[in-house]
């Protein structure tokens, strides 16, 4: 049996259609990249004004094309359906366009999800790479309360990462946080105040960031803030530290692959 396209449109954007098909079909000759993209690969794409981000999933390996196939959702349908829950319950995230999967009988190829293309003014990385940041801590703070209505929410977003949050100053002078990168996450998921701090540690905040987050949280939560930072401080620095074994690790399987 042949290869089929699976196609879904938001109700939102089905008069898009003509815009989003030329957008993946010519993916390999338009718009730009966005980030580096070593597995996966984002563009902005323009089509007649429409400014989209198109991510390309890498083709699953063997296995994974058929678990894929008939198992599990494609990282593109999680996306799509992820941000459309988000958004539900007013948590910020791009706007989402569609989502199309290459299939045949046997297995999934090549998945896209598409968004419209926000122009954030920073990313979290932004706040531990420039500590002299004008408006950081109120920046830092008003992240805590995005992130606690996140978990209120019992939504545990897995790639909870400094790249995978972008920040938008609005005109009254506070802040927007929208996450992207979707597709690992789970729902309904009830957490304790160990599992949300945990959740925290893959920011990779620095010291004095933990300093401002765990006050904030503090006043939100009722816990003791001096709790709140140890526990924010030291699953930080495990994870870090399992970062840094892990790139060791894979720097040795580099050399010993040549």
């Amino acid at each position: 049996m042949g290869r089929y396209k699976k196609e879904v449109i938001s109700p939102d954007f089905q008069v898009c259609k003509p815009q989003i098909d030329y957008a993946i079909g010519h993916f390999n000759r338009l718009g730009h990249k966005v980030g580096k993209g070593k597995r996966n690969m984002v563009k902005h794409i323009v089509v007649d004004d429409m400014h989209l981000n198109v991510k390309s999933f890498k083709v699953p390996n063997i296995i994974n094309k058929l678990v894929y196939r008939y198992f599990r959702k494609s990282k593109a349908q999680r996306s799509y359906e992820y941000a459309r829950y988000l958004l539900q319950r007013d948590i910020g995230t791009p706007p989402p366009v569609a989502y199309m999967e290459e299939r045949s009988f046997f297995s999934l190829g090549r998945s896209y999800y598409i968004s419209i293309h926000l122009k954030e003014d920073l990313t979290f990385r932004t706040l531990i790479d420039d500590p002299g940041l004008q408006d950081r801590e109120l920046i830092l703070r008003q992240f805590m309360h995005f992130t606690h209505r996140l978990h209120e929410n019992n939504i545990l977003f897995l790639d909870h990462s400094p790249g995978n949050t972008l920040i938008v100053k609005r005109d009254d002078g506070d802040y927007d946080f929208y996450l992207v990168d979707l597709n690992r996450m789970k729902l309904h998921c009830r957490m304790d105040a160990e599992k949300r701090i945990k959740n925290l540690a893959r920011l990779s905040a620095t010291d004095d960031m933990i300093e401002i987050m765990s006050d904030e949280y503090a006043r939100i939560t009722g816990l003791e803030q001096a709790w709140v930072y140890d526990r924010i401080r030291d699953y930080t620095r495990e994870n870090l530290q399992r970062r840094a074994r892990q790139k060791k690790i894979n720097k040795n399987l580099g050399k010993y692959r040549q």
